[in-house]
C-alpha cells in the first residue's frame, strides 16, 4: 500500500521537472508544441520578460551613471532628429526643451560622480535605445512626430524609474540627491507629454 502513493508521486515529480527546464528551451518547446492562445500567450510571456533585466534601478553608482548617460543621450540624440524632421511646433519646442535639460542633466550626473571620486565614462546607448533611435531617423514626414512622441514616452518612463530607483537605494550619496532632483523633472516631461498632439 505504500508503494501506490510512490507511484502516484512519479508522474507528478517528472512533470515538475520538465516544467524546470531553462527558459529558452521551455520557450522554444512551448512554441513548437503550443497552439492558440496558448501559443501567443507563451510568446506574450516571453515578449515581456525580455526588457525585465535592465527595468530593476541599479543601486550601484556606476551602473547607474552609465544608465543616466545612455537615457540623456538617447534624449538628446532622438531629439536632434525631431527639430529636423518635424514640422509641428509644439513638438520641435518640446524636442528643444529635451535637449536643454537632458544636457543638464548629464552634467549634474557628471559633476555628483566627480564630487564622489568617480570617473564617468562617455555615454553609450542600450540597444533598446538604439533601435528607437533609428525608427526616429528612419520616420517620415508624416510620422515623425508620433514615432518620436511615442519613443519618449517609452524612454520617460524608464528614466523616472531610474532616478527614483536610484535616489531611494543608490549607494552614493551625492549620486542620491542628484538623482532625487532629477526625478521631478522627467515627471514633468512625462506631464507634458501627455497632453501633446500625437502623444
Amino acid at each position: 500500500m505504500k508503494m501506490m502513493p510512490l507511484a502516484l508521486a512519479l508522474p507528478a515529480l517528472a512533470l515538475a521537472a520538465c516544467q524546470q527546464q531553462p527558459a529558452n528551451e521551455a520557450a522554444a518547446d512551448n512554441g513548437a508544441m503550443m497552439g492558440g492562445n496558448d501559443m501567443m500567450m507563451a510568446g506574450n510571456n516571453a515578449s515581456a520578460m525580455a526588457p525585465a533585466a535592465p527595468a530593476a534601478a541599479p543601486t550601484d553608482a556606476a551602473g547607474y551613471i552609465a544608465q543616466a548617460g545612455a537615457g540623456d543621450l538617447f534624449e538628446i540624440e532622438s531629439s536632434k532628429v525631431a527639430l529636423e524632421k518635424s514640422q509641428t511646433k509644439a513638438v520641435r519646442d518640446f524636442a528643444q526643451m529635451m535637449i536643454d535639460q537632458h544636457q543638464k542633466s548629464t552634467a549634474d550626473v557628471k559633476a555628483a560622480a566627480q564630487k564622489a571620486g568617480l570617473t564617468v565614462p562617455p555615454p553609450k546607448l542600450m540597444p533598446n535605445q538604439q533601435q528607437m533611435l533609428d525608427e526616429i531617423k528612419a520616420a517620415d514626414a508624416a510620422s515623425i512626430d508620433s514615432v518620436y512622441l511615442r519613443h519618449q514616452r517609452t524612454a520617460h518612463e524608464a528614466a523616472l524609474a531610474l532616478h527614483q530607483g536610484y535616489a531611494r537605494d543608490g549607494d552614493t550619496p551625492a549620486l542620491k540627491q542628484t538623482a532625487g532632483a532629477i526625478a521631478p523633472v522627467v515627471q514633468e516631461h512625462i506631464d507634458h507629454l501627455a497632453s501633446m498632439p500625437s502623444a
